[in-house]
């Protein structure tokens, strides 16, 4: 596979090394804070600059406020994205429209890492369970390094929403730190952001008796990064057209209904 690496800081590197060890090809590079070559790749400033013909898919790792950008500026070229940078969802319409109109591909998601998804399962099927039993409160935590940009992360919104989608007694998912006893119906998730932490997701489900906690803890961000490659394979293999997210790919992998 040909990929295109849109933004060159940490994931990029990351995936651009695990593409090479797995036989994939880097053609592209875009960046705009750098201005020399990688391993005989040059780097581009903007995507406007680049000749995709040799690109099978592209891979986008940049910030919040440049995604839908990227996003839309190659969907009008009808190259595949696998959109990895997060804080942008809010602006999901926008970008999907643009990939539609251009019969392109787009494959997003709040984790790339297959540990997370299959993590996520996890913890909705213990929420399902706890439901049954009102004794049980339920919460969780997330940390994360302190360059990251967005807070609460996709992350943890994704698994925050699905357990509040499995216990009825909840209504309402509160991210903020709080200054006062959470209602009955609140489902508390802060975020903490300090060092060099990759990711840390836990959810808890405590009684007078007991605590069940669930966690997922990133030891790097290879998880991402082999994800992110493996959802470029799933939306080139087929030729697929339209908008999905990591679910689709994971129902596909799994063999859900």
């Amino acid at each position: 596979m040909n990929i295109a690496l849109i933004g060159y800081g940490r994931m990029g590197k990351m995936i651009e090394q695990i593409a090479r060890s797995q036989g994939h090809s880097v053609n592209a590079v875009v960046d705009p804070f750098f201005s020399s070559s990688i391993n005989g790749v040059k780097i581009f400033n903007s995507i406007a600059e680049v000749d995709f013909s040799s690109v099978d898919a592209a891979i986008e790792f940049t910030q919040p406020d440049k995604a839908v950008e990227n996003i839309i500026a190659l969907a009008q070229r009808r190259i595949p994205v696998v959109a990895g940078t997060t804080g942008w969802f809010d602006r999901l319409n926008e970008a999907a429209d643009a990939v539609k109109s251009a019969d392109s591909s787009l494959l997003w998601a709040s984790n790339f890492s297959l540990g997370v998804n299959m993590f996520y399962r996890i913890a909705w099927y213990a929420a399902e369970l706890a439901d049954n039993f009102s004794e049980y409160d339920a919460g969780g935590f997330e940390s994360h390094h302190n360059k990251k940009m967005d807070s609460p992360s996709g992350t943890a919104k994704t698994l925050a929403e699905g357990v509040l989608s499995k216990l009825k007694r909840k209504n309402k998912i509160v991210y903020e730190t709080l200054n006062r006893r959470p209602e009955a119906d609140e489902l508390h998730f802060p975020s903490l952001r300090m060092g060099s932490v990759p990711g840390v997701h836990s959810l808890f489900f405590d009684s007078q008796a007991d605590t069940i906690e669930i966690t997922h803890t990133a030891r790097s961000r290879e998880g991402f990064a082999s994800g992110a490659l493996r959802a470029a394979q799933w939306l080139t293999e087929k030729k697929r057209s339209g908008v999905f997210t990591i679910d689709d790919m994971m129902k596909d992998l799994f063999k859900e209904n």
